[in-house]
């Protein structure tokens, strides 16, 4: 069904050995077409015998690693790296090691944080890490520690770019590392029940206050009267609450970052919907984010061709083939990339696809070395 795409010519340049791209290649078109990271899944859509095919798969995971494969989609030109964490719900999962209990104290489940870089409205994601209540009890270690060892692995690439965060990040802890190793930061303010405390340079509380269709701006605060911030409000006319950031930067610019961040929760419902995240069944923890990895290179692969097909078939902000005029088109808006390429007909000629999946692996390869612009 995704012969087109090339899927193996992506591979070839993610993995430096050609036996692996080979393997990688097979399990990634196949998941596209599964849908599911499931291994029973992906066996079925793989050429030859299902039990052969998910022995094929375990022998892969066992010699490979994707985790390290998938840094290498770090986009070096993004002007900001986007962290969101979010629960994946395994409710028949009693037995297995690395599932605790979710948000709501009853749920099975473990939470996935994420990383990834802006694409055209969307993300791209480049780096993760998975943890759940019993992993933290078993590894005495915390949830603090386990978003600080996310951040580590692509700390070296952050330079000057923010980190942009939303509202399960703005705790003390984390602001006290960000400031102390010098990184910027974007974060949205939890303003629930008990909201963060703000002092100013004399040590005085400063209270945030905004009313609809207002913006308020308050430099040089000191957040629980530790860390200095910035911070900007907006309350748009017709939303409930307003949005509260806090960062290290110029305060106009993050509110700009985070109101340009957003897109990131589309990034999360492609995954469950499309492609089946919450599906995830590996026995171990090792196993599973190997499994995640694939997946978030499938959904890579995905949203990069499929955002060419929405340009070729509804138009955009790019030009279409043949085009000397940009075009617009509510069903461009309407879909995502990743929607159109596994749920609609897609009705180009084999000579027009060729040419967009050419384009596409140019890309693709400009962005794995690391000299391709993103497109926030």
């Amino acid at each position: 069904m995704y012969e087109f795409i090339r899927i193996m010519e992506f591979a070839r340049g993610l993995f430096d050995q050609e036996e692996q791209a080979e393997k990688a290649g097979e399990i990634i078109q196949a998941i596209l077409e599964a849908r599911s990271p499931r291994l029973t899944d992906i066996s079925q859509r793989m050429s030859g015998k299902a039990p052969a095919n998910y022995k094929r798969i375990q022998r892969f995971l066992d010699q490979t690693d994707p985790r390290a494969v998938l840094i290498r989609l770090f986009e070096e030109e993004a002007p900001f790296v986007i962290g969101d964490p979010t629960e994946i719900p395994r409710p028949q999962a009693y037995k297995t090691p690395y599932v605790g209990t979710l948000r709501d104290g009853q749920t099975k489940g473990f939470w996935l944080l994420l990383l990834a870089t802006p694409f055209r409205g969307r993300a791209l994601p480049c780096s993760f890490v998975t943890y759940s209540s019993r992993t933290i009890a078993d590894q005495a270690t915390s949830r603090n520690f386990e978003h600080d060892r996310a951040f580590r692995r692509v700390k070296e690439l952050l330079g000057d770019r923010p980190l942009v965060l939303d509202r399960e990040f703005s705790y003390l802890g984390l602001l006290e590392k960000l400031h102390y190793e010098q990184i910027n930061f974007v974060i949205r303010l939890n303003m629930g029940s008990r909201p963060p405390t703000f002092t100013n340079a004399e040590g005085e509380r400063v209270e945030l206050v905004i009313w609809p269709g207002q913006r308020a701006v308050y430099h040089q605060l000191h957040y629980r009267g530790e860390v200095p911030v910035n911070v900007i409000g907006m309350w748009r006319q017709g939303f409930k609450r307003p949005l509260w950031v806090m960062t290290n930067l110029d305060p106009e610019r993050g509110l700009q970052i985070y109101r340009a961040r957003m897109k990131i929760d589309e990034c999360f419902r492609d995954l469950k919907s499309l492609l089946g995240l919450h599906k995830i069944m590996n026995k171990s923890q090792h196993n599973m984010e190997k499994m995640v990895a694939l997946l978030l290179i499938a959904y890579a692969i995905g949203l990069l061709v499929g955002e060419s097909l929405r340009d070729e078939m509804y138009g955009g902000p790019q030009l279409a083939s043949g085009s000397s005029q940009p075009r617009t088109s509510k069903r461009w808006k309407l879909y995502s990339g990743l929607f159109i390429l596994i749920k609609q007909k897609i009705w180009l000629s084999k000579a027009v696809l060729d040419r967009l999946i050419t384009t596409v692996l140019n890309t693709f390869t400009c962005l794995v070395r690391g000299d391709v612009r993103s497109y926030v």
